[in-house]
C-alpha cells in the first residue's frame, strides 16, 4: 500500500487549555464538523427555496451548494492555510491503472445488488422523485459526490493519516455515516462498509477520482431503477 508520510507542517502543533493538538488535522475535524452542519441546514440555500422532497431541482441546489462547502472551501484551506499541493489530498489521477480497475470491478460487484435493493418500497420511495433525464442526473450526481469524496476521503482522511496513520480512513466514516442518516435503513447500515471501501480505494490509488466515479455510478443506478428511466 502506498505510505503517507508526514511533512514538518503536517506534524507542527499548538496548545489549546494544555493539549498539544496537530494544526492541520485539528483544523480539518472542525472544518468537517462545520461543513457537515452548514450542509445539513441548507446554509447556501435560500430559505424560500428549501424542500425536502428531494425533487431533481432540490437536489441540484444541495449539489450546487455542496461544491462550495465540501469542494472550494477545504480546497481553499489546503491552499491558503495549510499551503499545501492539492495532489497531497487526493486532487490527481494517483495510480489510474488500479483505480480504473477497481472501481470497474466494484461497480460490476455492486449492479445486480443496487438493481435488488432499488426495488425496495423504501428506496423507490426515497430514491424515485430524484430521477431526471439522465445528463441533469448525472450533472448533480457529478457535482455532488466529487465534492463528497474530497472533503472526506482526500481532505479529511489524507490528513489525518499523515498524522495517525491507517485509523485516519476510520475516523473519516463518522461523518460520512451522519450525512445519510435520512436514507433507507439497509443503505444507512451499509454506509460503513461503502465508506470504507471508497477509502481504501482513495488509499491505494492516492487519488479521490476513481472513488467518486463508482460513488457516481451506483447512485444514478440506483435513481435510474427506482424511478424509472426519464427520457428527455
Amino acid at each position: 500500500m502506498p505510505a503517507y508520510p508526514p511533512d514538518e507542517r503536517d506534524l507542527r502543533t499548538f496548545r489549546l487549555a494544555g493539549l498539544d493538538l496537530p494544526v492541520r488535522a485539528t483544523v480539518a475535524v472542525v472544518a468537517v464538523i462545520l461543513l457537515v452542519i452548514f450542509d445539513f441546514q441548507r446554509t447556501l440555500i435560500p430559505d424560500e427555496l428549501v424542500r425536502y422532497d428531494r425533487d431533481p431541482g432540490m437536489q441540484r441546489l444541495q449539489a450546487l451548494s455542496r461544491v462550495v462547502l465540501f469542494f472550494a472551501v477545504p480546497l481553499l484551506i489546503v491552499l491558503v492555510a495549510f499551503r499545501g499541493r492539492p495532489s497531497r489530498y487526493g486532487l490527481q489521477l494517483g495510480d489510474w491503472r488500479w483505480g480504473l480497475g477497481l472501481a470497474a470491478v466494484g461497480c460490476a460487484v455492486m449492479t445486480p445488488i443496487v438493481l435488488v435493493l432499488s426495488g425496495a418500497p423504501d428506496f423507490r420511495a426515497y430514491y424515485a422523485p430524484s430521477a431526471e433525464p439522465l445528463p441533469g442526473l448525472l450533472s448533480t450526481n457529478l457535482m455532488d459526490l466529487i465534492s463528497t469524496e474530497f472533503l472526506y476521503r482526500g481532505f479529511l482522511m489524507l490528513c489525518l493519516a499523515r498524522v495517525f496513520g491507517p485509523i485516519g480512513l476510520v475516523i473519516a466514516l463518522f461523518p460520512f455515516t451522519f450525512t445519510h442518516l435520512t436514507k433507507p435503513e439497509a443503505e444507512l447500515l451499509s454506509t460503513f462498509a461503502g465508506g470504507a471501501v471508497y477509502g481504501w480505494l482513495t488509499w491505494r490509488t492516492g487519488s479521490i477520482l476513481w472513488g467518486a466515479l463508482a460513488h457516481v455510478y451506483i447512485v444514478t443506478l440506483v435513481i435510474v431503477a427506482a424511478g424509472g428511466f426519464v427520457g428527455p
